[in-house]
């Protein structure tokens, strides 16, 4: 459980690479929101599952692949977004830290979340000590989590330092924007 835990919170995928990016161009005073509502948007989804929204999915096939295509675009959405964001003056900066709200409703449309949320509660947890079981996993995510999510928001904040150049940190932005889309296509199944 720990290994799987690790390896889903830090590797890149759609909420390291908008935390990063996030703290990057806003700082991380301005990024903590954002960050707060990863980690207990991510925890809630994972709760709500674990106590038995997955069985809708096995129910409803389609809500899945919706909530997939949903999530695909806004991620899409994003990644243009950031791609376009301005460089370091920031009176040029129009775009904004995701809200706490909004990240934690984007839990909701990131398909690495939900994959992550029913590959964690269908292979750590089982009939009989349930409750036991689903408690120590949601204290495993929320602490290897906040740590995971840490790394990538203190990275944007390093980047930051390095990165003195509007040309430079545009085309940070352009290289995120792409990978943040990328990132969609296997969620997708598109390959």
């Amino acid at each position: 459980m720990l290994t799987f835990c690790l390896a889903a919170s830090i590797t890149p995928g759609p909420n390291t690479l908008m935390l990063m990016t996030s703290s990057l161009n806003h700082g991380v005073a301005r990024s903590w929101p954002h960050f707060w509502g990863v980690i207990l948007g991510f925890n809630f989804m994972l709760a709500t599952i674990a106590l038995g929204l997955g069985a809708v999915f096995t129910a409803y096939p389609m809500a899945h692949q919706i909530i997939k295509i949903l999530g695909g675009a806004y991620l899409l959405y994003l990644a243009w977004k950031i791609a376009t964001s301005s460089g370091l003056n920031e009176e040029k900066s129009r775009s904004e830290p995701l809200t706490f709200w909004q990240a934690v409703l984007f839990q909701w449309l990131n398909p690495k979340a939900w994959i992550i949320s029913i590959g964690a509660v269908a292979s750590f947890t089982q009939v009989g000590d349930f409750i036991a079981q689903f408690l120590r996993l949601l204290v495993v995510f929320f602490t290897i989590g906040t740590a995971s999510m840490l790394v990538w928001l203190f990275f944007g904040a390093l980047l930051n330092r390095l990165i003195h150049n509007d040309k430079v940190l545009t085309r940070f932005n352009i290289a995120m924007g792409l990978l943040l889309a990328a990132s969609v296509v296997p969620m997708l199944g598109v390959v």
